[in-house]
């Protein structure tokens, strides 16, 4: 009954997480959901721009924080380790479902691309942000990362163990194309109001800086890694040199 209600716990985190996800897609779009990132102004700004900036910083820490290795081997004193994965992800869907019920709407547009053939290529870098964001998850095991294998794994009474040192795709490109499918996400919009400016930067800011941590935790880990940053760019393809004879590899873990 246990290795159930811990499957049971796994699965409804995910379903949560899945559901998050798809209204982030609309949130930032301005398209379908009720609440948006765009919506109706209803106080002054500098209030609602605090609030936005404290929404922001409470899913940051709480994102990096709780992915800390450190941070991980205290909390796993109280959280059983098969459901360690599935609690953070749901402690991260919550602290989204925060943030889209109280942001607040600023006003203002920074830009508004009218040209057809411009607001096209916009929208499509939009559209290829979230898949690859999505597509990314699951080259590098998308149930492991989101604690789907952990319980399931503990459901058939077997160990986990961590996936191997491997290189799918992008990953043989850049480092990171999950962070960035969520930069052409957040940044190519034909509209960029006051609001989603906020967010984009913040949101850039907080993935540079993530990526500095999770990369150090990733050395310390995976002794391939070192090699692998020295070789593979970061974010922007083919902006530095690399070994193509060697065999990089990229990890879902930290993540």
């Amino acid at each position: 009954m246990k290795r159930l209600a811990f499957f049971t716990y796994g699965v409804i985190s995910y379903v949560i997480f899945f559901g998050v996800f798809l209204y982030a897609i609309g949130w930032v779009g301005n398209i379908i959901v009720p609440t948006s990132i765009d919506g109706e102004v209803t106080m002054a700004f500098w209030p609602a721009l605090l609030i936005n900036l404290g929404l922001l910083s409470l899913f940051a820490v709480q994102h990096s924080v709780m992915a800390r290795p450190a941070f991980k081997r205290w909390w796993t004193q109280f959280v059983p380790k098969p459901i360690e994965r599935s609690t953070y992800v749901l402690f991260s869907s919550l602290a989204m479902i925060v943030l889209f019920a109280f942001w607040q709407p600023l006003g203002g547009t920074v830009w508004a691309v009218e040209e057809p053939i411009l607001k096209a290529i916009l929208i499509g870098g939009c559209v290829f942000g979230w898949g690859l964001v999505l597509v990314s998850t699951f080259l590098i095991d998308h149930f492991d990362l989101f604690g789907l294998r952990q319980v399931w794994l503990h459901l058939r009474g077997k160990s986990y163990t961590e996936h191997k040192f491997v290189t799918p795709g992008p990953y043989r490109l850049i480092r990171h194309p999950l962070y960035l499918g969520w930069f052409f996400a957040f940044w190519s919009t034909p509209v960029m109001t006051s609001a989603h400016l906020v967010f984009a930067v913040m949101t850039a800011a907080y993935i540079l800086v993530a990526i500095q941590f999770e990369e150090r935790d990733l050395e310390r880990a995976l002794p391939e890694y070192t090699e692998y940053k020295r070789q593979v760019p970061m974010l922007v393809p083919f902006s530095k040199r690399r070994d193509r004879a060697a065999a990089p590899a990229a990890s879902s873990a930290g993540s």
